[in-house]
């Protein structure tokens, strides 16, 4: 088990609505989210990009100078801060992703290593949104792959199922991706694996041996045993208003800091140190 524990902040995500949730849209917002879950123990910040215009702030954008200006702000807020910047892209123009990940060049970046049926059915046996597809074909993975080697990014492969995280190792085999290698285990959206500490184990013995790996918990008060397990079993953390606004007590947060502090504690439990970013780039393996 590592001793120090890599902690990641979700700062914003893609699908939450600032009108309707307290997320960071602009520089300034994502830099003073950022030295909150940085103050908490935060060494890499995990961002997506908004549109900027006023009351496009729920619209993705994959604008170049967004990124930029975004990442800026959070290094000047959090000197030696990682970045880990989303690549995720429903369909088949991801043209503006690749863009942003040649172009800025942050020290990780997501890449999604499977396709999966996003779904969920509310209370009233409806679909709480039109079912779509999340569409990660291997060519597709294999230009991301292949954009992060050339500009020097790790990639963090998320794994939303079971057979996605087998299918990282199959990457490894055909020699898509010789770096270093890193999971994140995304549980708790209902179509994937659920948040579930119990799939741990099973997660973990499927992943290739020298691997790191991380849990994304999705979920509301019922993720905390889950981020309770991984910080047990030597996993990296993350949290951040991107995957809940709920403590273990039930509690809306308003801050990512709250979110950070809450899953340091769990760090902190199971007889860790937090890792510092100098710290998480060795573990990972960044060059930079």
């Amino acid at each position: 088990m590592s001793d120090k524990a890599v902690i990641t902040c979700a700062l914003n995500g893609v699908l939450t609505d600032p009108k309707q949730h307290n997320v960071p849209v602009t520089p300034e917002q994502m830099a003073r989210e950022a030295k909150a879950a940085f103050d908490a123990g935060a060494s890499i910040m995990h961002i997506h990009l908004r549109q900027q215009a006023p009351n496009k702030g729920h619209l993705p954008s994959w604008e170049v100078a967004v990124s930029k200006e975004i990442q800026q702000a959070i290094r000047e807020a959090c000197p030696g801060v990682v970045i880990n910047h989303t690549s995720g892209v429903s369909g088949p123009n991801y043209s503006g992703a690749l863009e942003c990940i040649r172009e800025t060049r942050p020290e990780i970046a997501a890449c999604n290593a499977g396709s999966l049926n996003y779904l969920k059915v509310k209370a009233d046996n409806t679909w709480a949104w039109p079912p779509m597809m999340f569409d990660n074909a291997v060519e597709k993975v294999k230009d991301y792959l292949d954009v992060m080697n050339a500009v020097g990014t790790i990639p963090e492969f998320e794994c939303f199922d079971v057979g996605i995280v087998r299918c990282v190792g199959m990457y490894r085999q055909v020699g898509m991706y010789k770096g270093p290698l890193e999971y994140n285990f995304v549980m708790g959206v209902a179509s994937g694996m659920p948040a579930d500490p119990e799939l741990l184990p099973i997660l973990i013995k499927l992943k290739r041996p020298e691997a790191h790996w991380q849990v994304t918990a999705i979920g509301r008060e019922e993720i905390w045993p889950l981020h309770q397990r991984c910080a047990e079993l030597g996993g990296h953390l993350r949290t951040g208003l991107e995957d809940t606004f709920y403590l273990a007590d039930g509690k809306k947060v308003t801050s990512n800091g709250q979110l950070i502090e809450a899953v340091a504690a769990c760090a902190r439990r199971a007889g860790r140190e937090i890792a510092s970013p100098a710290e998480a780039r060795k573990i990972f393996g960044t060059n930079r």
